[in-house]
């Protein structure tokens, strides 16, 4: 007999994430690497795992190769006591079509929720930066006896717009779900702010599919979990806020408690990385007590040569820097920095070669760039936007296996 209620997950990790073009042309959303060692995917699922949740079904569906094999390959478990963690691409159980939406990528895969019978869905998106204990969420779903809990973070109301607003009574109640409102509405203890939703849901399960069958019946449904099915259940009297403030992690500090980010921009992308490098980063990676796990590659460890010098960097296993200098910047596994070469400010994936005396500021450059000697990256933005993407806030980035050689 269970002690604890059966709780499926649901992570959603279908979006095509056109915004974060050209990191996003050759692979899912979710698969793009971060942090030195990581993929997007990996904070969701590291957050699901650490909380006790062991039976996760991943929807994939976009260019989602390489996010399949790192399911496969890094997240692996026992199996002994029933525990999963599988990726689902669109598998057209209504019809020959893609998923239209997030609910919609729910209702193509009910089949997932008969066969576990679960008494709660943690339904939860894919391409986050955060810490958060998700079993904390689902006891306070519980204690509401809601039909859905929506993770709320606290933003200035003047910044709110872009977001998903919750307008919600003292109870925690959701009184009305609005998209990127005009004028968002404030939070009964602090009319100075808003509760932007995380995109993160606790289902009871016969409330959810409930609601995602009524949702599929309807012809002028977007079938998105946050543009429909939440508007819905708060319309109902069904939908309740949890405070993202409240949830408390082992191990974080005060400095990184709260922390998440959207990284669904190229300049949101960046600056988290940038939140990782300083000496007391904003986001802690080296937290034991609530890791963020990833695959283990079988690299040597790190090395500098010839002067070569890191400041407030993070430099993944298998990185040579010989007679080169990086400052401000995050570099993946395996990449090599030869003489001379100036590193500043930049994200650099895995296997980036910058050659002797090149210079590259600012940038991002995807797996396996290789950077000519003498070239120059993220210097003149003139220069570069005719080679490559410039984001609104100056970050040039470089396409997988590009090779710039300089004339």
């Amino acid at each position: 007999m269970r002690s604890q209620p059966h709780v499926l997950g649901i992570v959603l990790a279908g979006g095509a994430g056109k915004r974060l073009y050209p990191l996003t042309a050759d692979r899912a959303k979710p698969a793009v690497p971060f942090g030195g060692a990581y993929r997007l995917i990996d904070f969701v699922l590291s957050n699901l795992v650490n909380a006790g949740y062991l039976r996760i079904c991943v929807l994939t569906q976009y260019k989602s190769h390489s996010l399949d094999r790192h399911i496969s390959q890094t997240w692996r478990l026992s199996g002994f006591g029933g525990e999963y963690i599988t990726p689902v691409p669109a598998q057209q159980r209504l019809g020959p079509r893609w998923y239209t939406g997030s609910a919609d990528a729910i209702h193509q895969s009910l089949n997932l929720i008969a066969d576990e019978e679960p008494d709660y869905i943690v339904v939860f998106g894919a391409d986050h930066v955060y810490r958060m204990d998700p079993a904390q969420m689902v006891r306070r779903h519980v204690e509401t006896g809601a039909g859905v809990t929506v993770a709320g973070i606290r933003v200035p109301r003047s910044e709110a717009t872009a977001f998903g607003c919750i307008d919600s009574d003292e109870s925690g109640r959701i009184t009305q779900f609005l998209e990127k409102p005009a004028h968002p509405p404030g939070i009964p203890d602090d009319p100075n702010s808003t509760f932007a939703s995380m995109g993160n849901y606790v289902f009871t399960a016969r409330t959810l599919v409930d609601a995602i069958r009524a949702d599929s019946a309807s012809i002028d449904s977007d079938h998105d979990m946050g543009g429909d099915i939440i508007p819905a259940l708060a319309d109902a009297g069904a939908a309740y806020v949890y405070d993202f403030a409240d949830n408390i992690v082992p191990g974080e500090t005060e400095r990184d408690h709260g922390y998440w980010r959207d990284v669904g921009t190229i300049d949101a992308f960046y600056d988290a990385h940038m939140d990782l490098v300083s000496v007391h980063p904003v986001f802690n990676l080296y937290n034991r007590l609530w890791p963020i796990r990833s695959a283990a590659e079988n690299l040597p460890p790190a090395k500098f040569v010839q002067g070569g010098l890191a400041q407030e960097s993070v430099v993944g296993a298998g990185c040579i820097l010989s007679a080169a200098t990086v400052r401000n910047s995050v570099l993946s596994a395996n990449v090599t920095v030869q003489d001379g070469a100036t590193v500043e400010g930049s994200v650099l994936m895995p296997g980036v070669r910058i050659g002797r005396g090149a210079v590259v500021r600012r940038a991002i450059l995807d797996k396996n760039v290789v950077v000519g000697a003498g070239e120059v990256v993220g210097v003149d933005l003139d220069r570069d936007r005719e080679r490559f993407a410039v984001s609104a806030g100056g970050v040039v980035t470089v396409g997988k296996g590009a090779r710039l050689i300089a004339e």
